[in-house]
């Protein structure tokens, strides 16, 4: 069912591209998750759960349920490239994380969209 009438927006959805990442920071599960766990916090909001998946040989995928909604991670170390997915529903600073992890992971440009979500 399609809902055409939708006059209220439900959250921001952030979708952010890390170019020119340090691939060594961006290889291994071990390297991604810590950062990537402390920058979503920073933002303000509050974890729930989370899942991080190593590829082989490199190559990282991470998902974290927030209150709010989630934060999504995906690296290609091969490109010195991230993905990143936030969307929120509540309270939080978005940009906060991405300017951490720009950082942490060395990023020379960090490219960033926000759609506004149920308009």
């Amino acid at each position: 069912m399609i809902v055409d009438n939708l006059k209220q927006e439900f959250g921001k959805h952030y979708l952010v591209e890390l170019i020119g990442c340090d691939k060594e920071k961006i290889k291994f599960v071990k390297d991604v998750e810590e950062p990537f766990l402390q920058a979503a916090k920073k933002s303000g909001t509050k974890i729930l759960k989370y899942l991080f998946h190593q590829f082989q040989p490199y190559g990282v995928t991470g998902v974290v349920v927030i209150s709010w909604s989630h934060f999504a991670i995906h690296t290609w170390p091969e490109a010195d490239y991230i993905a990143l997915d936030i969307l929120t529903c509540g309270e939080m600073d978005a940009q906060i994380t991405i300017d951490d992890l720009k950082k942490k992971f060395r990023a020379k440009e960090a490219r960033v969209k926000v759609i506004p979500r149920g308009v």
